[in-house]
């Protein structure tokens, strides 16, 4: 997946100046695909010169001459070819798996105050996934096309950390049960 893919999606779902696209993008796809802001501004430039967004000044900008940006129909039409074409599944790899096997052969090593920070850090990214669902998808509320989907994705989310928090939990079992003597 391209930057430029993660921006033209964000635009569609609403025009936005490269300040507040950045904020947004962090609140939203920033959970699946990080990008700084300087990246998000310099791939807004490139794609307004490929001629698949185009830039504004509103009149309410004031003295700030703060651009808008809103998606053009050969946009459009890159979003639909790239939304169209086979994705693979996600690849595992991850940093910490290395260093579990390298504790599986050190022995000196003890990752479990890793496991412990990581373990939090799951807790937490879960909760506040939670509370995204709780606040914006309540039970019984009809929700339309494109919430349903938001909602699927955030699932998702929901789904891995919650994964990753009962594995984390057994992983960690396991190395106390092994580290006793």
């Amino acid at each position: 997946m391209s930057l430029a893919h993660a921006v033209l999606t964000s635009l569609l779902e609403k025009n936005s100046s490269g300040y507040d696209l950045a904020r947004r993008f962090d609140k939203s796809i920033g959970y699946f695909w990080h990008a700084t802001h300087q990246q998000i501004y310099r791939e807004l430039a490139r794609m307004e010169a490929a001629g698949w967004i185009a830039s504004s000044i509103p009149a309410d900008a004031g003295k700030t001459r703060k651009k808008e940006y809103r998606v053009l129909p050969a946009g459009r039409g890159e979003l639909a070819r790239w939304a169209e074409q086979p994705s693979a599944p996600m690849d595992l790899r991850e940093e910490f798996m290395v260093k579990l096997r390298a504790d599986a052969v050190l022995s000196e090593v003890d990752l479990r105050p890793e496991l412990a920070r990581h373990l939090a850090l799951h807790r937490e990214k879960l909760a506040h996934y939670q509370a995204i669902e709780a606040r914006d998808f309540a039970p019984g509320r009809t929700l339309s096309r494109h919430a349903t989907i938001q909602h699927m994705i955030l699932k998702k989310g929901i789904l891995y950390e919650q994964g990753s928090i009962a594995w984390t939990r057994e992983m960690l079992a396991v190395l106390t049960r092994l580290a006793a003597p």
